[in-house]
């Protein structure tokens, strides 16, 4: 097996781990997925085509598809982000929260033959871990999701390693960190600041990351939720459209599949996602 590395949300992705939303309905685990559950459940046909195009996205951006075999009874397996995260040491096998979600470690340690660390205190979801750049990284925790338990053994982990690490607290409404704040390029981040401290905001703004500033609506759409290419490339929902034009504004190429019926799960292109490989300062 390779040995996969990852030491920044935004370096050039060569190599991505998905899992196909074969058996994927929407279940009422977080805010975003209860609202769509009202109005019904998902189209599964259309799922499978926002997921081709997801797919063809990566591979004209040149990265290559990893796959894990779906399992009838863990739909939201697609949402690769969560279930484990690669660092610049290697894998770390996180631990879920939600019962519905916790036998996605199986396929995930089968795909993989060795790990960096196996989280074990609390509860820690992919989708809170942000690896910003070299050598500094926040994790989001709500209570839930991801316990503060759980972000204080990855930060005590990573600190030992001689990372700067910021412990974001979060309101459990808004899910993960990824659904209010993604990287879309070295020193650029798109944010939701209203669901964020101010202590996190000057610590962004102290390392020279500017944001490009959500709104609510588009938190709710998972338009935050995005994926870096490097490269100055990224991929963003197509419903995303006054963001995609504030990443296009800043020089970034947006490569935007149709994802909504996806996203009214809880999860968009970042969600979808755990980068295996990226090149270094790229």
């Amino acid at each position: 097996m390779a040995d996969w590395r990852v030491a920044s949300e935004t370096g050039r992705l060569t190599d991505v781990l998905l899992c196909r939303p074969e058996h994927y309905r929407w279940l009422p685990l977080n805010a975003i997925a209860r609202e769509s559950l009202a109005e019904g459940q998902a189209d599964q046909q259309q799922v499978q085509r926002e997921y081709r195009e997801f797919e063809d996205a990566l591979r004209h951006a040149g990265v290559r598809c990893h796959f894990l075999p779906p399992e009838p009874h863990l739909p939201y397996q697609c949402y690769t982000r969560d279930s484990s995260q690669t660092t610049p040491w290697g894998v770390l096998l996180t631990q879920m929260f939600k019962p519905e979600r916790r036998g996605e470690y199986a396929a995930i340690m089968r795909f993989h033959d060795r790990f960096w660390r196996l989280a074990n205190h609390g509860t820690i979801e992919g989708g809170d871990i942000a690896i910003i750049r070299p050598g500094l990284a926040a994790i989001g925790h709500t209570g839930s999701r991801t316990d503060l338990a759980g972000a204080a053994q990855l930060a005590g982990w990573l600190r030992d390693a001689g990372w700067e690490v910021r412990l974001v607290p979060l309101a459990e409404h808004f899910l993960h960190l990824d659904v209010v704040f993604c990287m879309a390029a070295d020193g650029l981040a798109v944010a939701f600041p209203e669901a964020l401290e101010p202590g996190f905001l000057d610590w962004l703004r102290a390392h020279h990351i500017r944001l490009v500033e959500a709104r609510y609506a588009e938190v709710m759409a998972l338009s935050c939720n995005l994926l870096s290419l490097g490269g100055g490339r990224v991929i963003s929902a197509r419903h995303s459209t006054r963001l995609n034009a504030a990443l296009r504004a800043e020089g970034l190429a947006v490569l935007d599949p149709e994802l909504r019926v996806i996203c009214q799960g809880g999860g968009g292109p970042h969600c979808l996602s755990m980068p295996l490989w990226r090149d270094p300062g790229l």
